[in-house]
């Protein structure tokens, strides 16, 4: 049997494989509202096969987005909007279906990427933006304000608040965004946080607010909810962020009854180096998932399905997340399943497109047919 398609349990959730697709920004919403492409998007990747699907990161609030066009996920109108999209992919999908919550930090307020990505000034839209020091990811950017007390703790609770809209539409799981240098990642990495209150300097403290967000979450949240992390392991830049403090955060997650760590890298520095190759973060979630037994997610230039399952088989994560690759070939999952000798549920209208020769790689949905 393929160990990449065997079903695992996530916490409450019951998953068909260890398939995850990874939270990939659309930049398609309109003030914070899932669209039309969102429906589109989001029933692709739902009709894929995988095990497990994370909507995109979902700010939680409107200067925490991105860019102006990010999807947002903290007030009525928003969460109204998401709702109908997910409605109507719950009519063809029983995939669970997580959302990531994030803050930009100091890297909102830009241009969407197909639009060059730079800093987004008031005049085009733009916004101030803030962080926990006062110090500007692109040396051309305008600087972020410091955040003081009553700003973070706004901040805690709007990700309170946009996990219980998460939870009233049925989202199944919930990942909060601690990577790729947006604002917990920025209050993670002594390269973006120069504090000298009780939430800078030392590791304890640099860690302190991420674990606050998370708590909160957890306190406001059925105790059986699943609530993750997705973390950057290491900064790639000399004197920041590494994976022996990620270690050391990665159990302080743990004590908080944190259902998983999704480990990716870089993100906070421009001057990042990253070594680019197949699967060149996988070490880092195996490391993580040695340390501490927590369910964890590699991603990261995972391409090809011989290579998902060594990574499942040799247990050096629990599951594998596909961005690029699951955009590029949005059935990947049944490619997979086809050279690996396993088999994948389908919505009953694409079973007729069986290949010759796989007489059981695709099998009915039992709850959609």
């Amino acid at each position: 049997m393929s160990a990449l398609f065997s079903p695992y349990r996530l916490g409450s959730l019951h998953l068909k494989n260890r398939i995850a697709i990874a939270p990939m920004c659309q930049y398609s919403a309109v003030d914070g509202k899932a669209s039309d492409w969102h429906l589109m998007h989001m029933g692709a990747m739902t009709l894929s096969g995988a095990g497990l699907f994370c909507i995109e990161a979902a700010a939680v609030l409107p200067e925490g987005r991105i860019s102006p066009a990010d999807l947002g996920l903290w007030s009525d109108d928003t969460e109204a909007a998401l709702s109908k999209v997910l409605s109507a992919v719950r009519k063809y999908s029983i995939m669970p279906i997580a959302i990531q919550l994030a803050h930009a930090g100091r890297k909102a307020s830009t241009h969407v990427p197909w639009q060059g990505g730079k800093q987004c000034l008031a005049q085009d839209g733009g916004w101030q933006t803030f962080a926990p020091s006062a110090l500007a990811h692109n040396p051309h950017d305008c600087p972020p304000l410091a955040l003081d007390h009553a700003g973070m703790q706004r901040i805690c609770q709007a990700f309170v608040e946009a996990a219980l809209r998460a939870h009233r539409i049925g989202i199944d799981a919930i990942e909060i965004h601690a990577a790729h240098g947006y604002l917990l990642h920025q209050f993670l990495s002594p390269l973006s946080n120069q504090r000298e209150d009780e939430y800078g300097g030392s590791l304890e403290n640099r860690m302190r607010f991420p674990l606050q967000v998370l708590a909160a979450m957890r306190a406001a949240l059925p105790a059986d909810k699943v609530i993750g992390i997705r973390v950057s392991a290491t900064d790639w830049v000399a004197g920041g962020w590494d994976l022996e403090q990620c270690l050391v955060f990665a159990q302080a997650l743990q004590s908080l009854n944190c259902s998983f760590i999704h480990v990716s890298s870089g993100g906070v520095s421009p001057l990042q180096n990253i070594p680019a190759s197949a699967g060149y973060q996988v070490e880092f979630a195996n490391r993580i998932r040695q340390h501490t037994g927590m369910p964890t997610i590699a991603v990261g230039l995972i391409t090809e399905p011989a290579q998902a399952e060594a990574i499942i088989a040799e247990g050096q994560a629990d599951m594998v997340a596909l961005a690029r690759a699951i955009l590029y070939n949005p059935h990947w999952p049944w490619q997979a399943a086809a050279e690996l000798g396993a088999s994948v549920e389908v919505a009953p209208q694409y079973l007729r497109s069986q290949p010759l020769g796989h007489a059981n790689l695709l099998v009915a949905s039992k709850s959609l047919t």
